[in-house]
């Protein structure tokens, strides 16, 4: 069982900065493959980044702007946001999965371990 708990989240104004962590518990020696979802209000939730076997993909509206690392001696997981945009705006979430391919996938059907979201709002 794995837990994973999101931070880092709050307002920001357009261009700023933020950077969300997410923290694992539980048994998460054999996942491979993390992600970063967003949703935004009546919208699907969509891949943000991920990582996996030392590759990241990102998609292209966040490109340039976004970066996710992780910190696997803490067993966090980072989102760091800059210039952050309106449409930044959306309940970030984190996910994990035991199987990874190359690049690791953006389909949040893939992930099977999510955390419960912190709220991102740009204005």
């Amino acid at each position: 069982h794995v837990q994973l708990v999101e931070s880092g989240g709050g307002s920001v104004q357009a261009g700023g900065s933020l950077k969300l962590s997410c923290e694992s518990r539980g048994h998460i020696s054999s996942i491979n493959c993390w992600g970063w979802f967003r949703q935004a209000p009546g919208k699907q939730r969509e891949a943000v980044a991920t990582i996996g076997d030392r590759t990241t993909t990102y998609v292209d509206s966040v490109k340039g702007r976004f970066t996710i690392s992780q910190d696997k001696a803490k067993n966090t997981l980072f989102l760091q946001m800059n210039s952050l945009k309106p449409e930044d705006t959306a309940m970030y979430y984190c996910a994990a999965h035991f199987v990874c391919f190359r690049p690791p996938p953006l389909h949040p059907s893939h992930y099977n371990a999510w955390g419960q979201g912190t709220q991102v709002t740009v204005s």
